[in-house]
């Protein structure tokens, strides 16, 4: 198992160190690249579902090209997801074994909904090498799933059982993966109905850890408003552990690159116009330290980010 737990490195993350408080932070000990954009639910506390931008997978070289020249640079954990399903990916596991065995990151993690995270799937990323397996379970029924995630309501047993299989597959194979769950920590009454499923997945996990309701910079606020539930600004970590909103987090101490190779300031860049570089024409550490990234810091450090793209989000609102 590895020698920390999910919240501890997702708590290092989220916390600005003085010395990456700087318009041009060291390397990122983090990134997460996107594999896929698309994804089989439509949850409506996520803006994907708007289809705000074009949704494929990324290209095989480009993903290649990236994490070797990302690891020379210093990144330590690649999180290969970032707002898709990548289990929807056919070469999922090949890219867990190019990242660990030929790029030789140290730690590598993986977020998925658990819907088409089979045992043979999960298998296959962790004879490759995966670090992390984390399912995001954010329903408390099959009624409240296909309310939430639009789709059929058999595929909420189907995610508990994956979870139960990621366990047996793990302690069967001797396999050195961390299972780990999160969940929205839903107000009033949802979250009494969040109980029992919590209840049922717990033992087969390492950590089960709560977040609160995210606006995914602001594209969802008044639908979640009109459910009656309590928003939390910004992306402020998990609960427990949370952050102020301003500065974010995530515009320096993590990187964030979509399936297009575009080098993103938001964990929620739904409309990509949170867009510091095209990595497609340039290095990562080039549009790491690039001029808009630097400008958008700079608003972060001061407390003011009007006329910024971070302009909109209520967790940087005034």
């Amino acid at each position: 198992m590895t020698a920390n737990t999910i919240t501890d490195r997702i708590d290092a993350i989220t916390e600005i160190a003085s010395e990456r408080r700087s318009a041009a932070p060291p390397c990122p000990r983090s990134v997460k690249i996107e594999l896929t954009a698309r994804c089989n639910f439509a949850c409506v506390f996520c803006a994907r579902s708007m289809k705000l931008r074009d949704q494929a997978d990324m290209d095989r070289s480009l993903f290649e090209r990236l994490l070797l020249e990302m690891r020379a640079d210093g990144v330590e954990e690649i999180g290969l997801f970032y707002l898709g399903e990548s289990f929807l990916l056919p070469w999922l596991a090949e890219a867990v074994r190019f990242a660990k065995h030929t790029a030789g990151y140290p730690y590598i993690f993986l977020t998925t909904n658990g819907s088409v995270a089979g045992p043979e799937n999960v298998k296959a990323c962790m004879d490759a090498g995966l670090d992390s397996l984390k399912f995001s379970l954010n329903y408390a029924d099959e009624t409240q799933f296909a309310e939430i995630a639009r789709v059929k309501p058999r595929l909420f047993r189907a995610m508990l059982r994956n979870i139960k299989a990621a366990h047996e597959v793990r302690e069967r194979g001797g396999y050195g993966c961390g299972l780990y769950a999160s969940y929205i920590a839903y107000d009033g009454e949802q979250g009494q109905r969040m109980k029992a499923t919590i209840d049922e997945i717990r033992p087969y996990v390492d950590e089960l850890y709560a977040l609160p309701l995210y606006t995914q910079a602001d594209l969802v606020a008044e639908g979640e408003r009109e459910r009656g539930w309590e928003l939390t600004p910004g992306n402020r970590g998990r609960i427990g552990a949370l952050r102020d909103p301003l500065p974010c987090w995530a515009v320096f101490t993590e990187g964030h690159i979509t399936w297009d190779g575009k080098l993103s300031a938001c964990c929620f860049d739904h409309a990509t116009k949170f867009c510091m570089a095209d990595l497609t024409q340039t290095s990562f550490m080039e549009g790491w330290h690039g001029a808009a990234f630097q400008e958008l810091r700079k608003a972060h450090l001061r407390g003011d980010v009007g006329a910024t793209p971070c302009e909109g989000c209520i967790a940087c609102a005034p």
